[in-house]
């Protein structure tokens, strides 16, 4: 609204004052009303949002075989020891660069631990040095799997002490717990990306022993079923990729069995489960894919000392699968590698190795040959199905 001249106000109110001479500065401009058509901060174009580009994290898995610590492979880390009792970590040097470049890097602890200072026991109620857990840390394995027709070796105090002591040095466990809470929360282990890789452990057996009395829970037998509702746990838990590990096989043969082939085509066919792996038979087993998700049957031995009558048990292999996370929120694995490796026995006052064949190759180890012989052993079970889009490490 435009204001009226003080003085002509006062004019008005009084009626006789003489009018003053009208003053000659501008006048106040006049601001006009906004019209309808007038543009308001509400009616100003919002931008339109950046859209963003999806960024697909990434998880690679390291599986094995065995370790199956018999009584030399002890007086081995005897041997290695500069300090100390036992040194376990020169066996497995040459594996730790391999390993430890992996997302998650599982091991199998096949034998339970025994108490701290013994008594230590060879086959076949196995009892091994505790120093083998510093040695497990060293080469790089974030979790291990425990069931195996061993884990009731020691009994019941065997199988806890087992898991108590990988986790006192920072190592997962999965196939056997301590109490029934712990059985029924899933293991999952998150990648420094903030992904989450649950793992299931079962075995076929436990060499006729029995469970401990009242902990049915304590050991997880092979079960399809029972494998596929903790893939359903997991996942509801948050895993982003769920892996079965299956301890099966029929010992010293590289052929596949029924109880296997059934058990990894029943889990692979739910979608909860990502990859199956296992061992048992202490040989290698082919690579396969089941529901197109990949299995490997058997890794063999990744460490033992099984005598001159199985020379094949001193063969091996790791394989190693990349995940994928897809815009979906799903992971699928895109590539999948082996390597195989190769045990060499203790002689006289030569400790044990277990070398990783491609590397010991490049780095112009001296028993190439051998090595070379052992691979090709290898090669020609793990491919013998001619699946695709599995390669070597070179």
């Amino acid at each position: 609204m435009r204001r009226l001249p003080l003085a002509l106000v006062i004019l008005l109110l009084a009626g006789c004052a003489p009018q003053p001479a009208p003053e000659t500065s501008s006048p106040t401009p006049i601001e006009p009303a906004p019209s309808s058509s007038s543009p308001t901060p509400s009616d100003t174009p919002t931008p339109s949002p950046t859209p963003t580009t999806f960024v697909p994290r990434t998880a690679s898995v390291n599986v094995s075989g065995d370790l199956l610590w018999h009584n030399s492979l002890w007086v081995s880390a005897e041997l290695d020891a500069k300090k100390g009792r036992f040194d376990f970590r020169p066996q497995l040097r040459s594996l730790r660069e391999y390993v430890s470049a992996a997302d998650l890097a599982i091991c199998h602890s096949e034998v339970p631990f025994a108490k701290k200072d013994g008594p230590f026991r060879n086959y076949p109620l196995f009892a091994a040095p505790q120093e083998i857990a510093p040695a497990i840390v060293a080469t790089g394995w974030d979790l291990c799997t425990t069931a195996s027709n061993h884990t009731m070796d020691q009994g019941w105090d065997g199988l806890v002490r087992t898991i108590e002591v990988h986790r006192e040095h920072g190592i997962l466990t999965s196939g056997s717990w301590a109490t029934e809470e712990d059985r029924k929360t899933p293991v999952i282990f998150t990648t420094d990306d903030g992904v989450k890789i649950a793992v299931i452990s079962q075995t076929f057996g436990l060499n006729g022993l029995p469970k401990a009395k009242g902990k049915p829970w304590s050991v997880q037998l092979l079960d399809a079923d029972a494998a596929i509702a903790d893939a359903k746990r997991a996942k509801k838990a948050g895993a982003d990729i769920v892996l079965v590990h299956m301890h099966a096989g029929d010992e010293y043969s590289s052929r596949i069995n029924s109880q296997q082939r059934d058990f990894a085509k029943a889990v692979t066919a739910a979608p909860e489960v990502d990859m199956v792996f296992g061992q048992h038979a202490h040989v290698v087993q082919p690579i396969d894919k089941v529901n197109d998700k990949w299995v490997i049957y058997g890794a063999g031995n990744l460490i033992a000392s099984s005598g001159p009558a199985q020379p094949r048990t001193y063969d091996g292999l790791m394989a190693q699968v990349t995940f994928e996370e897809q815009e979906n929120g799903g992971f699928v694995a895109t590539a999948a590698e082996f390597a195989p490796t190769m045990i060499t026995k203790k002689s006289g006052n030569t400790p044990a190795r277990v070398y990783l064949i491609p590397d010991e190759l490049k780095a112009g180890n001296k028993r190439a040959a051998d090595m070379k012989a052992s691979a090709a052993r290898t090669r020609k079970t793990v491919r013998s199905l001619d699946v695709e889009g599995l390669t070597e490490r070179k």
